[in-house]
């Protein structure tokens, strides 16, 4: 019997009709057995300030970092804005990071993105660096560039690229294998 994975998927781009969203949901159409991917919402956190911090965390910080905590693992979707990641995306990060404890902390991920000429690889390996900071675990195999992106998809907004198709279904299988891997090495 296939062992339960639950993932929450985060997007850097805020756009409901985004090229990134839509590899969530080739993740979510591939994954393996055993595994639920469901998408954080991130369009409605304030911008992270320490002074709206210490009068009480709004709702929308709550309601993410609750979901982070209660997954066993998280993909990111990773749009690349000016060779980084999106300002949306570091700003959920900054959110669930926040002590006294982050349910980030040493949480097992996968990354993927859409873009450009390189497929979102710059903000890919500026995001890298970023879960390095909380002992993320993350899958290195396979890595999912999808290149020059819009000409990747239909009208009906169907990712046509059958090869990247592929990748996403891999990665999400390593997540789901890596994060059992995980769950049995653990005291």
């Amino acid at each position: 019997m296939q062992q339960s994975v639950k993932v929450v998927a985060l997007c850097g781009s805020l756009r409901k009709a985004s090229l990134n969203r839509r590899l969530i949901a080739v993740a979510q159409a591939t994954a393996p057995a055993g595994m639920a991917i469901d998408i954080a919402e991130i369009r409605d956190l304030p911008l992270y300030d320490e002074d709206i911090e210490k009068a009480g965390l709004p709702a929308p910080v709550e309601r993410l970092r609750g979901q982070i905590a209660g997954a066993d693992a998280l993909l990111f979707a990773c749009p690349e804005y000016n060779f980084s990641i999106s300002g949306a995306l570091k700003n959920a990060i900054d959110w669930a990071s926040r002590p006294p404890s982050t349910p980030l902390t040493g949480k097992p991920y996968a990354i993927m993105g859409a873009g450009g000429r390189l497929g979102a690889a710059r903000a890919q390996y500026h995001l890298r660096q970023i879960c390095g900071a909380f002992d993320m675990k993350p899958v290195f195999k396979p890595e999912v560039f999808v290149i020059n992106a819009p000409a990747q998809f239909d009208a009906a907004g169907a990712l046509t690229d059958e090869t990247a198709r592929g990748l996403i279904r891999d990665l999400v299988a390593n997540l789901h294998a890596w994060t059992l891997r995980l769950r049995v090495a653990q005291p």
